[in-house]
């Protein structure tokens, strides 16, 4: 039987994980269909996926009510329903986990975005989520901010797998990769082994369009004729040219003789993992940011209408490492006509943790609100 094209992505050597989890999907047979037709090997969740979980579902109810009666407060009921989706869907991942010897199989439970900057609170938190999932192939997601990198090495030194997410820019990600093999040099050091251990690094495509593009809207509305045509050429161009020199930069860290020394020791690399690639721009090809960033060592987590559009008719052929030198003088475009990379990815990185606080506060008020509603007497 022919390869669907979803299967001929993870022949070139990228993984594609589900950015989406709901109860339902786990046991209602779609999660292993997807696992079996789509080559799925691995799924992301965040606090935005799981308040849409809750929200649209009663599959949560009976657990709901048995943990009431056990007088949890909020949080205390969220971490529980959390963590016993994520187990489960480690569970079903188990025999990719298993077949590809640790180097895939994965699924993604994130620390709550209030401890965003604390390295100690992220540790914390991120500990007791990898204790209570308690399954070899769990991987805690922790924030791309400065504080989030000191904990990841941490983390990664005490050998937990660990997915940076919320990373937008060249600098942040080169951050993460010195974290990440420090905390493996830390693990070297206290003669522990670093042969079982994962990350990723989550790299924020689509996002990075959206605001440029809004920059470049307010310019031509007061450019002349010719400006005006120079920066429409640049609209929707300026994510995928940054993720690629996100993957020049992985390339070129994990190749070096430090990096050789710790894959001696059996080190994994981590995987650039290619997150918001939904186009959010109608006018845009629904599956571009999917195509333009195929190639070998990295991970694609979309959600699943982007999964069946590239089935569909997405193009499968190598793209993240071709015209990285455009991509570079593409970025150099825009700053020239006047916005700022550093700026546009700082803002992106405030405006991601502000988003999922949101979700978090909305998740933690519906769940009060479910609380009441299934309650005796509830309406």
């Amino acid at each position: 039987m022919a390869k669907n094209r979803l299967q001929q992505l993870h022949d070139i050597g990228q993984s594609i994980w589900l950015d989406s989890i709901d109860r339902r999907m786990l046991h209602d047979g779609e999660l292993d269909r997807r696992i079996s037709d789509d080559a799925l090997t691995g799924m992301t969740s965040n606090p935005t996926i799981f308040q849409k979980a809750l929200a649209s579902s009663n599959a949560y109810d009976d657990q709901i009510i048995e943990a009431e009666q056990q007088g949890l407060t909020s949080w205390q009921l969220f971490e529980l329903l959390e963590t016993t989706d994520v187990r489960d869907a480690c569970d079903h991942f188990a025999a990719v986990y298993s077949s590809t010897r640790g180097a895939d199989g994965y699924v993604s439970i994130e620390v709550s975005p209030g401890v965003s900057h604390s390295a100690d609170a992220t540790v914390e938190e991120a500990r007791r989520l990898w204790k209570t999932v308690d399954r070899p192939n769990v991987m805690v997601k922790v924030p791309g901010t400065s504080e989030g990198a000191i904990a990841v090495r941490r983390l990664i030194a005490e050998g937990i797998n660990v997915n940076i997410t919320l990373l937008f820019a060249i600098q942040a990600h080169d951050r993460v990769i010195e974290a990440y093999m420090a905390g493996l040099e830390d693990r070297i050091k206290a003669r522990q082994p670093i042969d079982g251990l994962a990350s990723v690094a989550s790299f924020f495509v689509s996002r990075v369009d959206t605001e440029i593009d809004k920059r470049l809207d307010a310019l031509i509305a007061k450019a002349s004729q010719p400006e005006k045509e120079r920066l429409r050429l640049l609209k929707g161009r300026a994510a995928i040219a940054n993720a690629k020199l996100a993957y020049r930069l992985f390339a070129q860290k994990f190749a070096g003789t430090r990096w050789q020394a710790l894959a001696k020791q059996g080190a994994r690399a981590q995987r650039p993992l290619w997150a918001s690639t939904s186009t959010k721009n109608p006018e845009y090809r629904d599956v571009m940011y999917v195509e333009e960033l195929i190639g070998p060592d990295t991970v694609d987590t979309m959600p699943p209408a982007t999964i069946d559009a590239f089935r569909d008719h997405g193009v499968v052929e190598r793209a993240v490492d071709k015209k990285v030198a455009a991509a570079e003088g593409l970025l150099k475009e825009v700053e020239a006509v006047g916005i700022s990379i550093k700026e546009v990815t700082e803002k992106l990185l405030v405006d991601g943790i502000a988003s999922f606080q949101k979700s978090f506060d909305e998740l933690i008020a519906g769940l009060e609100a479910k609380i009441g509603s299934l309650a005796p007497g509830g309406k």
